[in-house]
């Protein structure tokens, strides 16, 4: 190879490295930001389910493992 062609090709993997590692960094800010967000929700879902179980709590309604709630003064 002539010495111009071997630059050629070290430049095109200098530019195809530097493009892979742009793209790397990109995708993990990326993942970073999604599992963030999941984390919030998760927290949040976790405010409101404590808030529900709060809530049914003051209205007398006892849970039952997947069947309907009852409020408590109408159980016989």
């Amino acid at each position: 190879m002539a010495e111009a062609e071997l630059k050629t090709v070290q430049d095109l993997t200098s530019g195809v490295q530097t493009l892979l590692q742009q793209m790397q960094d990109k995708f993990q800010t990326m993942f970073d930001q999604i599992i963030g967000r999941i984390d919030d929700m998760s927290s949040r879902i976790d405010g409101l389910e404590k808030n529900i179980a709060d809530l049914m709590t003051q209205a007398g309604v006892e849970e039952l493992d997947g069947e309907s709630k009852i409020p408590a003064t109408q159980k016989s």
